[in-house]
């Protein structure tokens, strides 16, 4: 177990997989709040820097795959040992409650067919940010859409019937949980806060419009591989 200084038994049950591509500056943090799971998989794509050496020295299970969140994560899911599954973003730390409330969820036996997301949050105070945040709450309590930076928690049977991660270059986070159904997804109260450092590289409106005009194209129909070679 992961931290064993945790008195929540059944986190005992629960795989965290984060894929990583050159994410050694933020997945420390991701790793060092998951305290008390059976076991963290890093599944790595072929990063350049020290991502390898942080997932080693933070004691978690490293994985090599191709490049490709969905490559990643479905690969993490098929090594991991644990009864239940927690796909995170290795720039994305757990806050506040969150191994009580997953904890309730997973002892409630109607969960076996649901699964369960974090609130959105940015590690920046901006009023940018917070307009963000509000957007984010927006859309998915209203269309039921969270993105993979608010964290997936499910079982791993469920998962497998549900057919896991497509092989995507983007949008499987959303292919996922539209499979899963808005009716069968539970917003926990703990936030997931990310880094804002994509935003700041491309500015607020510039990377929001990005993300907005990405979603559209895809509930419209169009392949993610070509979404992906339009938008990198």
């Amino acid at each position: 177990m992961i931290g064993n200084d945790t008195p929540h038994a059944d986190l005992a049950k629960v795989s965290v997989i984060i894929p990583t591509l050159n994410a050694a500056f933020d997945l420390g943090g991701a790793i060092a709040a998951c305290s008390g799971v059976q076991e963290i998989l890093v599944v790595d794509g072929g990063s350049r820097d020290g991502t390898a050496d942080v997932a080693r020295a933070m004691g978690a299970r490293l994985v090599h795959t191709d490049a490709g969140r969905g490559i990643q994560m479905h690969a993490g899911a098929m090594r991991s040992e644990g009864e239940w599954l927690l796909f995170l973003h290795a720039d994305t730390v757990l806050t506040g409650n969150w191994q009580k409330e997953v904890e309730r969820f997973i002892a409630d036996s109607a969960n076996l067919s649901r699964a369960a997301i974090f609130r959105f949050g940015l590690d920046d105070p901006s009023a940018e940010a917070q307009r963000l945040e509000r957007r984010v709450a927006w859309r998915t309590r209203c269309l039921g859409l969270p993105y993979g930076d608010q964290g997936l928690l499910i079982h791993r049977d469920f998962y497998r019937s549900l057919g896991g991660f497509r092989a995507w270059p983007l949008m499987e986070d959303v292919d996922l949980v539209r499979r899963i159904g808005r009716r069968r997804l539970t917003i926990l109260d703990s936030v997931a806060r990310t880094s804002a450092e994509r935003w700041h590289r491309d500015g607020w409106r510039r990377r929001s419009l990005r993300n907005l005009t990405c979603l559209t194209l895809y509930l419209l129909g169009m392949p993610p591989s070509l979404i992906a070679r339009l938008y990198g």
